[in-house]
């Protein structure tokens, strides 16, 4: 092998590479009552107990359910793990994964308008649970927990945040939509990036309208992108946007923005 392709080879193995499945840990998370739910969570490279880590709440969508722990990933690791935002901005990920025929709320992701169910959906208790339990087991940063989701995912992080507006620093919501009736001051009051794409036949964009609109009318300054042309699939247009997470991992929960210097 001559010089120049030796160089080569050993300028390849120094390029880091985006996280991959095999970055996320798989684990079973059971509660005191049995119940199960499967999750994956990365741990930031070179962990150190004594840094404070953001952490981000990820709700896939509904292609992605089942047992094998593992389909959760397909829309969340090229997206927000590449080289570069590992390395700017390390953070802890919890991707559960909801079962087979089962959502994450219990609400028609087809239809014009919905109504939140009064308690959270099985999955959607669990998921919290996980969240409860990796912040407890590792250091991470209580001000900046934020969850983000597409598609049912998206319908998890509105259900998120209008039920529990001071927990969550920030939220992502893609093509999803949620009870527009529930959104209160407090709910508005939340840092809010939403996507659609105007030709979603899937989940109707008027879904996430209403939400944003709803937030507006209470005081609110929710970020909203309506893409075209892309159907359903506005995720990857919407995960690519440059400045989501500057924007994403900028957000402290309001009650504990930091201090000004």
């Amino acid at each position: 092998m001559s010089l120049l392709k030796k160089l080569c080879f050993l300028a390849l193995l120094l390029i880091p590479l985006a996280a991959d499945a095999a970055d996320f840990t798989a684990r079973i998370f059971t509660d005191r009552d049995g119940k199960t739910l499967p999750y994956r969570l990365l741990i930031p490279a070179n962990y150190d107990s004594a840094t404070k880590y953001p952490v981000i709440l990820f709700f896939h969508g509904a292609g992605e359910r089942g047992i094998d722990n593992n389909a959760q990933l397909k829309h969340a690791i090229s997206a927000i793990t590449t080289p570069e935002d590992c390395v700017k901005y390390p953070a802890f990920i919890i991707a559960p994964q909801c079962p087979v025929k089962k959502q994450w709320v219990d609400m028609p992701w087809g239809a014009l308008a919905g109504a939140r169910p009064d308690q959270p959906s099985e999955s959607m208790q669990l998921a919290l649970k996980i969240l409860d339990s990796v912040t407890a087991e590792f250091s991470t940063d209580k001000d900046r927990v934020y969850v983000m989701g597409l598609s049912m995912g998206g319908y998890a992080t509105w259900d998120c945040i209008t039920r529990f507006p001071d927990r969550f620093a920030a939220a992502v919501a893609v093509c999803g939509g949620g009870d527009e009736n529930t959104v209160t001051a407090a709910v508005a009051a939340e840092p809010v990036w939403a996507f659609g794409s105007s030709d979603d036949k899937v989940v109707p964009p008027i879904r996430t309208l209403h939400m944003v609109e709803a937030m507006m009318k209470m005081g609110g300054h929710p970020r909203y992108y309506l893409y075209t042309g892309l159907g359903h699939d506005s995720w990857d247009k919407a995960f690519s946007e440059p400045e989501l997470l500057p924007w994403l991992f900028g957000q402290h929960r309001i009650s504990a923005a930091p201090a000004a210097p």
